[in-house]
């Protein structure tokens, strides 16, 4: 199932990409979902390339039956995002990975941050595959929109958390 989302934020690419890997950032992000960050790991210097390790519990509560049926009452999210040096202009990507631990689930996409004059247009676009014979469509189907509310959260987010913080 594909995930394409897209947003763009007032602010530009070096505040957004310093808010992604902000640990306060992605606690809260968590939180606001009912879930908790487990950990955060930051490898590299955000300057140029880097990556970052993410692990969270949320909650499965707005999940359609069928997923929950597989997965329980939460899931562990590893969310592996490999940053890529600025661009020239400043744009920069990531590419994301994501495993949910217990449920037959990968989520692969890549994140464009495109710096446009003083803003930063945030572009997503991948995919979510299940590897359970006959029905994994169905799941991955039922979970895309999760995951791409999910991943679309951050960038909503990170307009909110630049311009309290």
């Amino acid at each position: 199932m594909a995930l394409s989302a897209s947003t763009t934020v007032p602010h530009s690419v070096d505040l957004v990409t310093a808010v992604f890997v902000n640990e306060d950032f992605l606690r809260h992000t968590s939180e606001l979902v009912g879930g908790t960050l487990e950990s955060f790991a930051l490898d590299g210097d955000p300057a140029g390339a880097f990556s970052t390790t993410t692990v969270r519990t949320i909650p499965t509560t707005r999940m359609p039956d069928i997923a929950r049926k597989f997965v329980g009452e939460s899931l562990k999210v590893t969310q592996l995002e490999a940053w890529e040096a600025p661009a020239a202009d400043g744009s920069r990507q990531s590419k994301i990975s994501l495993k949910v631990s217990g449920a037959p689930l990968d989520v692969n996409a890549v994140q464009r941050l495109v710096s446009d004059g003083g803003s930063t247009r945030i572009e997503l676009e991948g995919n979510v595959t299940s590897s359970v014979p006959f029905l994994g469509g169905k799941i991955a189907d039922a979970a895309e929109p999760m995951v791409g509310k999910a991943l679309n959260l951050q960038s909503q987010q990170a307009q909110a958390w630049l311009e309290s913080h």
